[in-house]
């Protein structure tokens, strides 16, 4: 009888840190950490920010990206709408290094790159948010 016991234990003990559909926090832990008040307000946020799911792989939501360290070429990953449909979109060259954004102080060699990178590409990120040079700028430019 030990090992069943010990498997609801862990099973409750789950239950009370998270609900199963998508990660959100329960109103149990919620309700703990702060009044009730700040718990229903948590819990909106928790409504608002949804994960999606979509080829095996966890979006914060669309129009997200996110770095993808074990891809062997492509560094982010970002999932779209686009006419319905949902679409992943692979960008950025694993390892390289990008100029980022624009920091106060940078040198000029930084600036130059950065400014390359946006004329070779001006025509693909004019596409919009279905090419992957647009979030290539966006994100690592």
């Amino acid at each position: 009888m030990g090992k069943p016991q010990a498997h609801h234990r862990k099973h409750h003990a789950l239950r009370k840190r998270y609900i199963r559909i998508e990660g959100w926090k329960t109103f149990q832990e919620s309700k703990s950490n702060g009044t009730e008040e700040d718990a229903s307000e948590k819990e909106k946020d928790a409504e608002e920010t949804v994960s999606v799911e979509y080829r095996g792989e966890r979006f914060s939501g669309y129009n997200k990206p996110k770095r993808t360290p074990k891809h062997p070429k492509k560094s982010h990953v970002v999932l779209i709408k686009d006419d319905g449909k949902d679409r992943m979109i692979r960008f950025g060259q694993q390892g390289a290094s990008t100029a980022g954004k624009p920091k106060a102080g940078e040198g000029q060699t930084m600036k130059k790159k950065r400014a390359s990178f946006k004329a070779r590409h001006s025509k693909n990120i004019a596409k919009g948010k279905t090419s992957a040079a647009y979030w290539a700028n966006k994100v690592k430019w």
